[in-house]
C-alpha cells in the first residue's frame, strides 16, 4: 500500500463522497476511483459501499481507516524528524491583515497538536504584499487571499467569504440589505501604494480605477471610512465596530482565502500544513 493511496483512501473515508474527496485533493475523480479500486483490489474485500449520494464505509474499510491514519501520521512524523536533523525544524508563516480569522485559530490550534515539536513563527503582514513577503523568502508558507499574481507560486484555496462594503453606521447606505458596485461610484474609495500587485488592486478596486486615500492596513482601512466616509470592500462575516455596517454587495466575486508557497518548495512541513489548514477552514 503506497501513502499516496492510503491518503486518498482517508480523504474519501472522510468525506464520504469522491467528488468531495476528489476536490479535496485537488485531483479528478475518475483516477481518484480507480486508485480506490486498486485498494480494494489488494486488500481483497470492499473498502466502501457505493450509492447515488455517496459512500459508506464496509467493516473492513473502518478498520483499514484507523490503520491508515496511524500509518499516515508515523510516516509524517517521520519526516518532520528527518527534517529536525537537516535543521528544517521551524516554519514560517504569512498572514494577511490581522489574522482574527476563527480558520486561523483552528489551525493554529490543530498544527501545534501534530506537531508540538516545531517552531511556528507568524510574520502579520500588511494590505500592500498580498503574498506576505513570500517571494523574498521572508516566509515559507502564507495565509491571504486572491487573486494576485501566481507567477512561480503554488496556491490551494482553503475557502471563499462573500464581499461587502463597509460604511459608517449613519451612511443612509448602510439601511440597505444589499447594494451594487455602481451604487458607490461616485464616493472616495480605499487605494493601496503604487506598486501593489494589480490583481490585487482590481479586485479591491471592483475593477476600475478610483479615487482615494492611500492606505495600507487594516486598521487605516476602517479609521478611513470612520474620518472621511471612505468606501472600502471588505469579506462579510467579521465582527466590525458599531460605528461602522458591512453591507453585502450582489455583484461582486466572493473572496477566496489561500494558502500559497513557493513552487518547488520540498519542505515537509509545508505539506503537512497545508493538509492542516484545509481541514481547520472546512469547519
Amino acid at each position: 500500500m503506497e501513502l499516496r493511496t492510503l491518503r486518498y483512501f482517508v480523504a474519501v473515508a472522510e468525506e464520504l463522497h469522491f467528488g468531495r474527496a476528489a476536490t479535496r485533493l485537488h485531483m479528478s475523480q475518475p483516477p481518484l476511483s480507480r486508485a480506490i479500486k486498486h485498494l480494494e483490489a489488494d486488500v481483497g474485500a470492499l473498502l466502501f459501499a457505493r450509492s447515488p449520494g455517496g459512500v459508506t464505509l464496509t467493516a473492513v474499510g473502518a478498520v483499514l481507516l484507523d490503520e491508515a491514519r496511524a500509518l499516515l501520521d508515523h510516516a509524517e512524523r517521520a519526516r518532520v524528524r528527518v527534517g529536525a536533523a537537516a535543521g528544517v525544524a521551524t516554519l514560517t508563516v504569512g498572514i494577511l491583515g490581522d489574522g482574527t480569522d476563527p480558520g486561523v485559530s483552528r489551525l493554529a490550534a490543530a498544527y501545534r497538536r501534530r506537531h508540538p515539536g516545531i517552531d511556528i513563527r507568524v510574520r502579520n503582514t500588511d494590505l500592500t504584499d498580498p503574498t506576505c513577503g513570500l517571494r523574498a523568502g521572508a516566509v515559507d508558507v502564507a495565509l491571504t487571499r486572491a487573486p494576485f499574481d501566481e507567477t512561480a507560486l503554488r496556491v490551494r484555496a482553503l475557502r471563499t467569504d462573500p464581499v461587502g462594503v463597509v460604511l459608517r453606521a449613519d451612511d443612509p447606505l448602510a439601511r440597505r440589505d444589499r447594494l451594487r458596485l455602481a451604487e458607490l461610484n461616485d464616493r472616495p474609495w480605499f487605494r493601496f501604494p503604487r506598486g501593489t500587485d494589480a490583481r490585487w488592486q482590481s479586485y479591491w478596486n471592483g475593477g476600475r480605477p478610483r479615487e482615494g486615500p492611500v492606505v495600507r492596513t487594516v486598521h487605516e482601512c476602517l479609521q478611513a471610512v470612520l474620518w472621511n466616509g471612505t468606501v472600502g470592500l471588505a469579506p462579510l462575516g467579521h465582527d466590525l465596530p458599531a460605528e461602522l455596517a458591512g453591507v453585502p454587495l450582489v455583484d461582486m466575486a466572493p473572496s477566496r482565502m489561500v494558502a500559497v508557497w513557493n513552487e518547488g518548495d520540498a519542505n515537509p512541513l509545508i505539506r503537512s500544513f497545508l493538509d492542516v489548514a484545509t481541514a481547520a477552514f472546512r469547519h
